[in-house]
């Protein structure tokens, strides 16, 4: 079966002080268009992005220009900046999923970034006949029952931002009641971790499940820098470019997924 990450406590100091590194992946990312186009093309099935926590669909862009230019018809989220897994907004994304299947007459693929993720599982557990797959990209999808292992700080912002209690009081809610017992996805998803995150740790951002649906994919980078990793974008665009009803395990092809192998010093299972 996928495996989860085994457990390695809070993100090191050093991988949360290297989260500066998000600006080199963004500065790279105009001199790897070349090597983007050549990412596969998709079907034209709708897809809807997910921002993380303080993120709004600004922090989408890249990830929202390079798919609509491989042929998906992209939507972000439409609720400004992401503040937490409240209520309103979970229910929301439901409902838009919901809208855009009625509206286009096919499933739609979730890309969720950070906790932009952990709505994506959500909504895919509310209305998983209207989806065809997730994709989570550093999500802290996967908590121990000791509570979230990420860094204090991150801690105490989402207490002042989101909720006095912190993420416990957002994922004890009756809606959340589904992803808390671990209920496995009857639809592919595809977990992007780093080892190197220094946000959420690896454990938190992998999943165990059914290795025909659901697998877990190490990648090379920062947790900040994800949706502009021009590494992830190839993979992402990998996963959603699988047809529907025939969704495989990813295995490198090509240059770009063998760099990121090789980053990661992966093996890629047999």
């Amino acid at each position: 079966m996928a495996t989860r990450h085994r457990h390695e406590g809070t993100p090191s100091v050093l991988s949360s002080m290297l989260e500066v590194r998000a600006l080199f992946e963004m500065a790279c990312l105009p001199y790897a268009v070349p090597m983007l186009m050549q990412a596969p093309r998709g079907d034209g099935h709708p897809v809807l992005l997910l921002p993380g926590f303080m993120g709004s669909e600004g922090s989408l862009i890249a990830l929202e220009v390079f798919l609509r230019n491989r042929g998906y018809a992209v939507q972000t989220w439409g609720l400004g900046r992401n503040v937490g897994f409240r209520p309103g907004h979970a229910s929301a994304i439901e409902q838009k999923i919901r809208y855009m299947h009625h509206e286009s007459g096919r499933k739609v693929s979730l890309v969720g970034w950070s906790l932009g993720g952990v709505f994506a599982m959500y909504g895919a557990h509310q209305a998983s006949e209207c989806v065809r797959n997730v994709i989570t990209l550093g999500s802290p999808i996967t908590v121990d029952a000791s509570g979230s292992a990420v860094p204090p700080l991150l801690k105490a912002l989402y207490r002042l931002v989101a909720h006095p209690l912190g993420s416990a009081a957002h994922s004890m809610q009756p809606r959340a009641k589904t992803m808390r017992e671990g209920k496995m996805l009857p639809i592919p998803v595809s977990c992007l971790y780093s080892l190197s995150d220094g946000v959420v740790p690896p454990q938190e951002a992998t999943m165990e499940g059914d290795p025909t649906l659901h697998e877990n994919v190490r990648v090379w980078g920062s947790h900040t820098g994800l949706g502009f990793n021009s590494l992830v974008l190839q993979i992402v665009a990998d996963r959603l470019a699988q047809p529907e009803g025939q969704w495989l395990p990813y295995r490198p092809t090509s240059v770009p997924g063998w760099l990121n192998q090789a980053l990661t010093h992966e093996a890629v299972p047999i």
